[in-house]
C-alpha cells in the first residue's frame, strides 16, 4: 500500500504541475490581454484546485505512513521531509485555494485573471522550489524521475 501511495504521489505531481502551468499562462494572457473570463478558464482553475488537493491527500498519506513526522530534524534530509516539504506544499495549496476563492468574488474579468495569475503563480514557484530542494536534500530523488 505504501509503495502504491508513494508512486501515486510522485506521479500525480506532473498532473498538478501541468495544470498549474497552463492555468498561470492562461491567467497571464487574460490579464495582460484584457480577455474575458470564460467557463473554460473557470473549469481549468477548478481542475487545478482539485488536482492540488488530491496531491495533498496523497502526500499526507505518504507522510504519516512512512513516519516522516518522526525523523530527526537535525539532519538535512530529516528536516526537509519532516518540516520544509510539507509546510511549503501546504502553503502552496492554501494559495491555490485562496486564489480560486478570491477570483470567484471579483466581477471584473481582468481582475479574475490577475488574481489567479498572482496566487497560482506564487504557488507554482513554491512547488518548484520545494521539488528542487528535495533533489538537493535527498540524493536518491530526481526531479524528472518517478521515485
Amino acid at each position: 500500500m505504501n509503495g502504491i501511495l508513494k508512486s501515486a504521489h510522485s506521479g500525480w505531481r506532473y498532473v498538478v504541475l501541468l495544470l498549474l502551468i497552463i492555468a498561470v499562462l492562461q491567467a497571464l494572457a487574460g490579464w495582460f490581454g484584457k480577455k474575458s473570463y470564460t467557463e473554460g478558464n473557470r473549469k481549468l482553475n477548478v481542475f487545478t484546485l482539485i488536482s492540488a488537493h488530491i496531491q495533498l491527500l496523497l502526500g499526507l498519506g505518504v507522510y504519516f505512513l512512512n513516519g516522516w513526522y518522526k525523523m530527526d530534524s537535525s539532519v538535512a534530509m530529516g528536516r526537509y521531509w519532516k518540516m520544509e516539504h510539507i509546510s511549503m506544499m501546504v502553503l502552496a495549496i492554501i494559495l491555490i485555494t485562496v486564489g480560486n476563492a478570491k477570483s470567484k468574488k471579483v466581477a471584473d474579468a481582468v481582475a479574475k485573471h490577475r488574481t489567479i495569475a498572482v496566487f497560482f503563480g506564487i504557488a507554482l514557484l513554491l512547488i518548484l522550489g520545494a521539488i528542487f530542494m528535495m533533489v538537493k536534500a535527498d540524493p536518491s530523488r530526481t526531479f524528472f524521475g518517478i521515485s
